[in-house]
């Protein structure tokens, strides 16, 4: 189904009369476009009129509230819980289901279906920003299921049988609040109290259109992101003036030391775009000395 799919956004001439969505073809395209528009209505959702998070901590049974963390890992999780309603309405609105993956690592976060059993990967991206630079998103692995695609590796569905892989971006300011975590709130005084984050910015990508060109964090299997706000809302990746095709086989060869010491291979091949183009330069050259 996924082929079929391509095809569609291709424009190729397909004859499956049935393959329709409310009298359109639900292309990649036009999956990006929809949720596109619809995250740009989340920032108003989860503000107050002063921009704060709506969130300001959590409440116990005898309504005693407790202020939430900076945490980035639990910020993240409450920002999903409470975004999972709009991104289920939103599913059903376009006529479509969304599905969530069996187990908690499990590859993507959401799974969007059509009738026709077309898939579209949605991975939650959050992360806190300081002028206009992001602390930085890690894009999924560039290992298992991303180089055996067809293959069920952490994942409920194969990767190739995906239309498109998609990140819904999540931005936000940091506000230092002074209230400390040890302090403990009644709900009638929950007025007083102030949200840790706030000024949100979304944004909705193709993976390949943010991707960076080194890895998330360290020695990691984590692909990385580009990290000016402006190039992620518009999706002006290192691989945005080449195409996804480069993208995947860039991450698909890439090697960090450890594993290409276990590999056998040495050295990692390339390290960033220009020695990749390095590295397929003195590949070409070596296949021309067996012409």
């Amino acid at each position: 189904m996924a082929q079929l799919c391509d095809h569609l956004v291709a424009g190729d001439s397909v004859e499956v009369s049935s393959f329709r969505f409310r009298g359109t073809f639900m292309t990649k395209d036009k999956f990006l476009d929809l949720l596109s528009t619809e995250a740009q209505t989340y920032a108003n959702f989860l503000e107050t009129k002063d921009k704060e998070w709506i969130v300001k901590g959590f409440m116990d049974v005898n309504r005693n509230v407790y202020p939430i963390t900076l945490d980035t890992n639990v910020v993240s999780k409450v920002i999903e819980i409470l975004l999972i309603p709009k991104l289920e309405e939103f599913a059903h609105r376009n006529g479509m289901e969304l599905k969530f993956p069996s187990k908690q690592n499990f590859y993507p976060d959401l799974t969007f279906r059509d009738d026709e059993g077309c898939l579209f990967a949605v991975d939650f991206k959050s992360s806190y920003y300081v002028g206009n630079r992001v602390n930085g998103l890690t894009l999924g692995s560039y290992w298992g299921y991303f180089r055996e695609r067809d293959k069920l590796k952490n994942m409920d569905y194969t990767y190739n049988s995906y239309s498109a892989h998609i990140v819904l971006g999540v931005l936000y300011r940091q506000i230092d609040s002074k209230e400390g975590e040890r302090r403990c709130y009644s709900l009638e005084g929950l007025e007083s109290m102030h949200a840790v984050i706030g000024d949100f910015i979304f944004f909705v990508q193709p993976k390949w259109k943010i991707a960076s060109d080194i890895p998330g964090s360290g020695n990691t299997r984590n692909i990385g992101s580009i990290t000016d706000i402006e190039k992620l809302i518009t999706g002006e990746s290192p691989f945005a003036k080449y195409s996804e095709e480069v993208f995947d086989s860039y991450w698909q060869g890439y090697y960090n030391i450890s594993d290409a010491q276990a590999a056998g291979i040495g050295q990692p091949r390339y390290s960033n775009l220009r020695t990749y183009q390095e590295y397929l330069d003195g590949y070409e050259e070596s296949l021309k000395k067996f012409e």
